[in-house]
C-alpha cells in the first residue's frame, strides 16, 4: 500500500510537522496566501477591543505604544487568538469559535459598549454588519493584508487529503488546481463553505477550529485508533 500523502496550504511549525512524520504520512507544505502587517495609528480606540485572528494581534504588537491598550477588555474569535492575547498581557472577557457567535453575544448582552475592531482586508462582513444593524458604537482599523499566492501543483503529485485554513487559501488553491477525490480538512465552517460553493464534497471539519485539531482529524482519518478488544 502506498504512503498516504497530505498537502498543507500553509507552512507548519516544526512541532506540527513532526506529527506527520511520527504518523508515517507524507506531507507537502505550500503557502497559498501571504500576510503583511500594516502600520496604523493607535488613536480613536474605543473602550473594548475586538480581534478575529492571531494575525491582527501580531500586527498590533508591532505598533508603537500598543502596551497602553492592555488595560482594555477584549472580545475575540478563536482559542488560539485568546491564548496569544493573554500571553501578552491582555484580559479576554469573551471568546468564541466563530465571528457569528461573537456577534450574537455582543449584540444581545454587550450592546451598550463601544468597540474597536482590528481586522484584515479580506475579513467577512458577519461581525461588522451585525454591529451596524444593532446600532452598536464601533470603528474598524485594518491592521494586516492578506494576498493570494496561487501555486500550480505538479500533475505528478497526487494527494489523499488537503488541509485548508482559510477561505482565501481555498480561493488561491482553486485558481490553479482542481480537487478531485481528495478529502478536504477545513479549519472551520467558513472555510468549508468556500469549498461547498464549488460543489466540493468529502469535507471534514474539526469540532474546535484550530490548526492542531485539523491535524488531529487528518491523523484519525488515515490512522484510526483501534477500539479496545480488537
Amino acid at each position: 500500500m502506498s504512503q498516504i500523502s497530505i498537502l498543507s496550504t500553509k507552512t507548519l511549525s516544526d512541532e506540527l510537522r513532526q506529527v506527520f512524520i511520527d504518523a508515517n504520512l507524507d506531507l507537502l507544505e505550500q503557502d497559498f496566501i501571504e500576510i503583511k502587517n500594516t502600520l496604523f495609528e493607535l488613536d480613536k480606540i474605543n473602550n473594548n477591543l475586538i480581534f478575529s485572528s492571531q494575525n491582527a494581534v501580531l500586527s498590533l504588537m508591532e505598533q508603537n505604544g500598543w502596551e497602553a491598550l492592555k488595560s482594555k477588555p477584549v472580545f475575540c474569535v478563536g482559542i488560539k487568538t485568546k491564548e496569544l492575547l493573554e500571553a501578552n498581557g491582555f484580559t479576554v472577557d469573551v471568546y468564541l469559535d466563530y465571528a457569528s457567535e461573537l456577534a450574537e453575544i455582543i449584540t444581545l448582552i454587550y450592546n451598550q459598549e463601544s468597540y474597536t475592531f482590528f481586522s484584515g482586508n479580506l475579513r467577512r462582513e458577519t461581525l461588522p454588519e451585525a454591529l451596524k444593524e444593532a446600532g452598536i458604537t464601533f470603528n474598524e482599523i485594518e491592521v494586516y493584508q492578506t494576498t493570494l499566492a496561487p501555486f500550480k501543483i505538479s500533475d505528478q503529485e497526487n494527494f489523499d487529503g488537503i488541509m485548508f485554513f482559510s477561505p482565501s487559501a481555498v480561493e488561491s488553491y482553486l485558481s490553479n488546481n482542481k480537487i478531485k477525490k481528495e478529502f478536504c480538512f477545513c479549519i472551520g465552517s467558513t472555510t468549508a463553505a468556500a469549498l461547498e460553493e464549488k460543489k466540493i464534497k468529502n469535507i471534514v471539519i474539526p469540532e474546535i477550529p484550530t490548526v492542531e485539531d485539523v491535524i488531529i482529524e487528518v491523523i484519525q482519518h488515515y490512522k484510526p485508533i483501534p477500539e479496545e478488544g480488537n
